[in-house]
């Protein structure tokens, strides 16, 4: 838990420095954030390489490691169509097409401004921000109380790059190409399902 506090300290530390501090505007159109990111992936992979366990592991799960996306969608769709009968603002079509975005808010958010407007594009944006949010820092609070694959679920497309180190550190190297290869699946299948909700 301190470690997720930690990175959300660092979070807020950077909004608030970006609205208040006089932050070179070459910075965030660098896209340096990015690049950070190219390091951590490249540094899990070096772990995730060097360790035989966690190909074994992966030989052992065999065809059952695709049962992990398929659960997270079925699972992020439940949930969101259970709870859109609450906001009636949204129809449910409107609340599935923002859960199917499953953490990846850059693109699911454009999808679905260029399909349903900005107004809704918005919603996506923010709602796939909280749970990329909540699972860098609830991930030690799911594995403990849920199950391992909990945070690699939380995390939806993001498991394979943004929320990666988090849920390595959590659960274990070990579990560093599930996470990898559910996120992989979830971002591949993003614009798919999105667009299919939103144009049926």
């Amino acid at each position: 838990m301190k470690n997720s506090l930690i990175i959300l300290m660092f979070f807020v530390a950077g909004i608030v420095s970006g609205l208040f501090a006089p932050i070179p505007r070459v910075i965030p159109e660098s896209g340096l954030s990015l690049y950070v990111l190219y390091v951590l992936m490249f540094l899990v992979g070096v772990t995730i390489g060097a360790d035989t366990t966690a190909w074994k592991m992966i030989k052992s799960f065999r065809g059952k490691i695709f049962l992990v996306p398929l659960s997270v969608i079925i699972g992020t769709l439940t949930g969101v169509g259970l709870v859109s009968i609450s906001i009636n603002s949204l129809s449910l079509k409107e609340s599935l097409a923002v859960g199917a975005g499953f953490g990846y808010y850059s693109l699911s958010s454009i999808l679905i401004t260029e399909i349903s407007g900005e107004t809704l594009g918005i919603i996506a944006l923010l709602s796939n921000i909280f749970r990329e949010i909540i699972t860098l820092v609830a991930s030690p609070l799911f594995a403990a109380y849920c199950h391992k694959l909990a945070p690699i679920a939380s995390g939806g497309a993001t498991s394979m790059d943004t929320t990666l180190p988090i849920i390595v550190k959590t659960v274990g190297k070990n579990y560093a190409v599930i996470s990898i290869v559910s996120g992989t699946i979830l971002t591949i299948l993003v614009p798919f399902i999105v667009t299919f909700i939103l144009k049926v």
